[in-house]
């Protein structure tokens, strides 16, 4: 069946592309992120933010999605199975795009965090350029895009414990940005003014 074929073409894909965001977030993120000194700490960064406990959780997060990947007891029509593969084909692509577009952007100023704590680089900069310029957080309203239409595209209980888990970001985020207004002040202030926490504007304020 031709559904059946692209249903399983797209999902293997996404599970590809999937697993190299995840490869991207790991190197540059946690591993070379940890490599570079430290600037403001707040919170319990400093204990937290280590190579063991990173992994640890890490490992411990991944055999959870593993474990999980059965499919839940949804049977749609098909159309209606047409349809969520398209929303979810378009939401979940954006999201990772719009993550790596993020990281990118971020360079070496990527760098681990936690709901508990954060640690900024000994010589951070504050990045308001590519999709910054939109939205103050890319990367995790990437993330929970992409977990989003992953549960249309694969139904199954992985992509719903994401979605759940990511609604921490919300708690990172704003220990994020209580670092980031330490220490650049005013700057973050007029950077904050212009640009939304979570819903893309497209043009600043003023312009």
């Amino acid at each position: 069946m031709a559904l059946d074929a692209t249903e399983n073409f797209i999902r293997w894909v996404g599970v590809v592309i999937g697993l190299a965001t995840l490869a991207i977030a790991l190197w540059q993120g946690v591993w070379r992120g940890l490599q570079r000194p430290p600037g403001r700490t707040t919170g319990s960064a400093g204990k937290i933010l280590r190579a063991p406990l990173l992994l640890g959780g890490g490992l411990l997060w991944i055999g959870i999605c593993f474990v999980l990947w059965q499919p839940f007891p949804l049977l749609l029509s098909t159309s209606g199975r047409m349809v969520s593969l398209m929303i979810g084909g378009l939401l979940y692509f954006l999201g990772l795009a719009l993550y790596l577009w993020g990281a990118k952007t971020l360079g070496t100023m990527y760098k681990p965090s936690s709901a508990f704590g954060v640690q900024l680089n000994i010589d951070h900069k504050l990045i308001t350029y590519g999709p910054f310029a939109f939205v103050r957080h890319p990367l995790y309203s990437g993330l929970q895009i992409a977990a989003v239409g992953g549960s249309l595209i694969y139904r199954n209980w992985t992509f719903v414990f994401l979605v759940v888990n990511f609604s921490g970001l919300f708690i990172r985020a704003r220990r994020e940005e209580q670092a980031l207004a330490a220490e650049f002040g005013k700057e973050w202030e007029m950077y904050a003014g212009q640009v939304p926490v979570w819903n893309p504007r497209f043009r600043r304020k003023g312009k």
